[in-house]
């Protein structure tokens, strides 16, 4: 029975981690592309979700809630997870491995993240602008700190869109696997540009 039980959470985890989180991650570097075409344009579609009055409802239960499982069942894994990193080297254990840890640097990062940017704003009145994120990003730590965070989120959804494929029986057999490897890499490689490009027009270096 307990066995049973494992196999659903572990399915239901590897979907929460695509939908929804991994279309917010999606719809977040959607929304923060708004830059690049000015503060004002920026600050438009902030102000416009802003006046949504189901917004917080929605961030709380569709966003909130799945992130807070995915986060806390995806500990769990990392924690009874045995590393066999020494005896054996391929990619594939690799990317296992990459996943655990980015999992971990992804969880700090969108709770420190959220705090800032929002708990703590909630308590003081502040709005989120560009002018505010162009703060923060201009200082070369704080700047440092969402690169690493974005690599990290980035890597674990593009990864995790591969074990996602495999854990749902959508790719079965090795030639599929390692095809979508290749697609799942390239995946990583167009949003971590997007990202990062997105993170360049805030600052001021």
């Amino acid at each position: 029975m307990s066995q049973k039980y494992h196999y659903v959470i572990r399915r239901v985890h590897s979907f929460m981690g695509i939908f929804p989180i991994g279309i917010f991650l999606m719809a977040h570097l959607f929304i923060n592309s708004f830059a690049f075409r000015g503060p004002e344009a920026y600050d438009n579609v902030i102000n416009l979700l802003h006046e949504i009055a189901i917004i917080p409802y929605l961030e709380l239960l569709v966003i909130g809630l799945p992130i807070a499982f995915h986060a806390v069942y995806g500990i769990w894994i990392v924690y009874v997870t045995k590393s066999n990193m020494l005896q054996y080297t391929y990619y594939r254990n690799w990317m296992f491995y990459l996943q655990r840890v980015t999992a971990v640097i992804t969880l700090f990062f969108v709770s420190w993240h959220v705090w800032v940017l929002r708990v703590v704003r909630i308590f003081d009145g502040s709005e989120i602008s560009f002018s505010v994120v162009s703060g923060w990003l201009s200082d070369p730590v704080y700047f440092a700190v969402y690169v690493i965070g974005y690599l990290a989120a980035i890597f674990h959804f593009s990864n995790g869109l591969w074990s996602f494929l495999v854990t749902w029986g959508i790719t079965i057999g090795p030639e599929s696997q390692k095809v979508t490897s290749y697609v799942c890499a390239l995946v990583f490689a167009v949003i971590s540009v997007i990202g990062i490009s997105g993170l360049l027009v805030f600052t001021h270096f």
